[in-house]
Protein backbone atom coordinates (compact mmCIF):
# COMPACT_ATOMS: atom_id res chain seq x y z
CA UNK A 1 0.00 0.00 0.00
CA UNK A 2 2.65 2.56 0.80
CA UNK A 3 6.37 2.71 1.37
CA UNK A 4 7.45 0.58 4.28
CA UNK A 5 10.02 1.62 6.87
CA UNK A 6 13.48 0.61 5.76
CA UNK A 7 14.97 0.39 9.22
CA UNK A 8 13.83 -1.19 12.43
CA UNK A 9 15.39 -2.46 15.60
CA UNK A 10 17.04 -5.84 15.08
CA UNK A 11 14.91 -8.57 16.61
CA UNK A 12 14.59 -12.32 16.34
CA UNK A 13 12.44 -13.54 13.46
CA UNK A 14 9.97 -16.37 13.69
CA UNK A 15 12.86 -18.56 12.64
CA UNK A 16 14.60 -17.68 15.90
CA UNK A 17 17.65 -15.98 14.34
CA UNK A 18 18.54 -12.28 14.43
CA UNK A 19 17.86 -10.35 11.25
CA UNK A 20 19.87 -7.61 9.58
CA UNK A 21 17.45 -4.65 9.65
CA UNK A 22 19.28 -2.92 6.80
CA UNK A 23 17.76 -5.41 4.34
CA UNK A 24 14.25 -5.55 5.75
CA UNK A 25 12.86 -2.67 3.69
CA UNK A 26 13.83 -4.07 0.31
CA UNK A 27 12.72 -7.58 1.26
CA UNK A 28 9.32 -6.41 2.48
CA UNK A 29 8.85 -4.32 -0.64
CA UNK A 30 9.61 -7.41 -2.71
CA UNK A 31 7.09 -9.46 -0.75
CA UNK A 32 4.35 -6.88 -1.32
CA UNK A 33 5.15 -6.65 -5.01
CA UNK A 34 4.98 -10.42 -5.46
CA UNK A 35 1.76 -10.70 -3.47
CA UNK A 36 0.22 -8.09 -5.77
CA UNK A 37 1.60 -9.74 -8.93
CA UNK A 38 1.11 -13.47 -8.31
CA UNK A 39 -0.88 -13.80 -5.09
CA UNK A 40 -0.26 -15.82 -1.96
CA UNK A 41 -0.68 -19.22 -3.60
CA UNK A 42 2.04 -18.69 -6.21
CA UNK A 43 4.46 -16.79 -3.97
CA UNK A 44 7.63 -18.67 -3.06
CA UNK A 45 10.55 -17.96 -0.76
CA UNK A 46 12.95 -18.26 -3.70
CA UNK A 47 10.93 -15.75 -5.71
CA UNK A 48 11.13 -13.26 -2.83
CA UNK A 49 14.91 -13.65 -2.72
CA UNK A 50 15.16 -13.07 -6.47
CA UNK A 51 12.82 -10.05 -6.42
CA UNK A 52 14.72 -8.51 -3.49
CA UNK A 53 18.12 -9.26 -4.99
CA UNK A 54 19.33 -11.15 -1.93
CA UNK A 55 20.54 -14.70 -1.38
CA UNK A 56 18.06 -17.42 -0.51
CA UNK A 57 19.79 -17.89 2.83
CA UNK A 58 18.90 -14.31 3.76
CA UNK A 59 15.21 -15.15 3.38
CA UNK A 60 15.35 -18.52 5.11
CA UNK A 61 17.27 -17.04 8.05
CA UNK A 62 14.35 -14.71 8.63
CA UNK A 63 11.39 -17.02 8.04
CA UNK A 64 10.91 -20.77 8.15
CA UNK A 65 7.85 -20.85 5.90
CA UNK A 66 5.97 -18.74 3.38
CA UNK A 67 3.18 -18.21 5.91
CA UNK A 68 5.67 -16.89 8.48
CA UNK A 69 7.05 -14.52 5.84
CA UNK A 70 3.64 -13.11 4.87
CA UNK A 71 2.32 -12.95 8.44
CA UNK A 72 5.40 -11.04 9.57
CA UNK A 73 5.06 -8.61 6.66
CA UNK A 74 1.34 -8.02 7.26
CA UNK A 75 1.90 -7.48 10.98
CA UNK A 76 4.16 -4.50 10.31
CA UNK A 77 2.06 -2.79 7.63
CA UNK A 78 1.00 0.87 7.91
CA UNK A 79 2.78 1.69 11.17
CA UNK A 80 4.32 4.82 9.64
CA UNK A 81 1.38 5.78 7.41
CA UNK A 82 -1.21 5.56 10.19
CA UNK A 83 0.66 7.66 12.73
CA UNK A 84 -1.75 10.06 14.43
CA UNK A 85 -1.54 13.65 13.16
CA UNK A 86 -1.94 16.64 15.47
CA UNK A 87 -2.98 19.64 13.38
CA UNK A 88 -4.87 21.33 16.20
CA UNK A 89 -8.36 20.46 14.98
CA UNK A 90 -10.36 17.29 14.48
CA UNK A 91 -11.15 18.23 10.89
CA UNK A 92 -7.47 18.76 10.10
CA UNK A 93 -6.45 15.53 11.77
CA UNK A 94 -9.11 13.50 9.96
CA UNK A 95 -8.24 15.06 6.62
CA UNK A 96 -4.60 14.08 7.06
CA UNK A 97 -5.49 10.56 8.19
CA UNK A 98 -7.81 10.04 5.23
CA UNK A 99 -5.18 11.36 2.84
CA UNK A 100 -2.71 8.89 4.36
CA UNK A 101 -5.24 6.11 3.86
CA UNK A 102 -5.63 7.13 0.22
CA UNK A 103 -1.87 6.82 -0.21
CA UNK A 104 -1.90 3.37 1.34
CA UNK A 105 -4.72 1.91 -0.76
CA UNK A 106 -3.18 3.23 -3.97
CA UNK A 107 0.31 1.90 -3.23
CA UNK A 108 1.98 -1.52 -3.06
CA UNK A 109 0.32 -2.41 0.23
CA UNK A 110 -3.12 -1.78 -1.24
CA UNK A 111 -2.42 -3.97 -4.24
CA UNK A 112 -1.06 -6.74 -2.02
CA UNK A 113 -4.05 -6.49 0.31
CA UNK A 114 -6.52 -6.83 -2.56
CA UNK A 115 -4.67 -9.92 -3.73
CA UNK A 116 -4.75 -11.44 -0.24
CA UNK A 117 -8.42 -10.86 0.54
CA UNK A 118 -9.63 -14.12 -0.97
CA UNK A 119 -6.89 -16.04 0.85
CA UNK A 120 -7.26 -14.63 4.35
CA UNK A 121 -10.48 -16.50 5.33
CA UNK A 122 -8.74 -19.83 4.71
CA UNK A 123 -5.64 -18.93 6.73
CA UNK A 124 -6.37 -17.94 10.35
CA UNK A 125 -2.78 -16.78 10.89
CA UNK A 126 -3.12 -14.25 8.06
CA UNK A 127 -6.47 -13.05 9.40
CA UNK A 128 -4.95 -12.59 12.86
CA UNK A 129 -2.01 -10.69 11.36
CA UNK A 130 -4.39 -8.28 9.61
CA UNK A 131 -6.44 -7.83 12.78
CA UNK A 132 -3.49 -7.23 15.10
CA UNK A 133 -1.40 -5.38 12.51
CA UNK A 134 -2.84 -2.79 10.10
CA UNK A 135 -6.41 -2.83 11.42
CA UNK A 136 -5.25 -2.27 14.99
CA UNK A 137 -2.80 0.42 13.90
CA UNK A 138 -5.45 2.43 12.06
CA UNK A 139 -7.96 1.96 14.86
CA UNK A 140 -5.50 3.28 17.43
CA UNK A 141 -4.68 6.27 15.22
CA UNK A 142 -8.34 7.25 15.01
CA UNK A 143 -8.77 6.73 18.76
CA UNK A 144 -5.84 9.06 19.46
CA UNK A 145 -7.32 11.70 17.13
CA UNK A 146 -10.67 11.41 18.93
CA UNK A 147 -9.00 11.66 22.34
CA UNK A 148 -7.25 14.86 21.26
CA UNK A 149 -10.55 16.22 19.95
CA UNK A 150 -12.25 15.38 23.25
CA UNK A 151 -9.53 17.26 25.13
CA UNK A 152 -10.18 20.31 22.93
CA UNK A 153 -13.93 20.04 23.53
CA UNK A 154 -14.76 19.30 19.87
CA UNK A 155 -16.61 16.02 20.52
CA UNK A 156 -18.01 14.23 23.56
CA UNK A 157 -16.23 11.21 24.99
CA UNK A 158 -18.96 8.94 23.62
CA UNK A 159 -18.13 9.86 20.02
CA UNK A 160 -15.20 7.47 19.60
CA UNK A 161 -17.50 4.46 20.02
CA UNK A 162 -20.34 5.86 17.90
CA UNK A 163 -21.56 4.75 14.48
CA UNK A 164 -20.48 8.15 13.16
CA UNK A 165 -16.88 7.48 14.18
CA UNK A 166 -17.01 4.03 12.63
CA UNK A 167 -18.28 5.50 9.36
CA UNK A 168 -15.39 7.92 8.83
CA UNK A 169 -13.28 5.63 6.64
CA UNK A 170 -16.09 3.31 5.54
CA UNK A 171 -16.92 5.03 2.24
CA UNK A 172 -13.28 5.06 1.16
CA UNK A 173 -12.80 1.40 2.00
CA UNK A 174 -16.07 0.42 0.32
CA UNK A 175 -15.19 2.30 -2.86
CA UNK A 176 -11.71 0.74 -2.89
CA UNK A 177 -12.74 -2.85 -2.20
CA UNK A 178 -16.06 -3.12 -3.98
CA UNK A 179 -16.34 -0.68 -6.85
CA UNK A 180 -12.89 -0.38 -8.39
CA UNK A 181 -13.49 3.35 -8.77
CA UNK A 182 -10.80 5.93 -8.06
CA UNK A 183 -10.02 6.64 -4.42
CA UNK A 184 -8.03 9.86 -4.32
CA UNK A 185 -7.58 12.84 -2.01
CA UNK A 186 -10.35 14.76 -3.77
CA UNK A 187 -12.78 11.95 -2.97
CA UNK A 188 -11.52 11.79 0.63
CA UNK A 189 -12.10 15.54 0.97
CA UNK A 190 -15.61 15.19 -0.46
CA UNK A 191 -16.43 12.43 2.03
CA UNK A 192 -15.04 14.46 4.90
CA UNK A 193 -16.85 17.67 3.96
CA UNK A 194 -20.18 16.22 2.86
CA UNK A 195 -20.59 13.26 5.21
CA UNK A 196 -18.11 13.05 8.09
CA UNK A 197 -18.04 16.62 9.38
CA UNK A 198 -21.86 16.99 9.33
CA UNK A 199 -22.09 13.77 11.35
CA UNK A 200 -19.51 15.07 13.81
CA UNK A 201 -21.28 18.41 14.18
CA UNK A 202 -24.54 16.60 14.83
CA UNK A 203 -22.89 14.42 17.47
CA UNK A 204 -21.26 17.41 19.14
Amino acid sequence: MAALPTTEEARPSRGGRPRDPSRDGVIRAAILQLLADVGYGALTMDAVAAEAGVGKATIYRRWRTKQDLVVDTISDLNRAEASSPDTGSLEGDLRELLHNLVGVVNGPTGAATLSLLSTVPRHPALAEAFHNGPLAVWQQSFVTVFENAEARGEVPASFRSSVAAEAISALLVQRWLLTGRTVDEAYADEVLDAVVMPLIRAAA
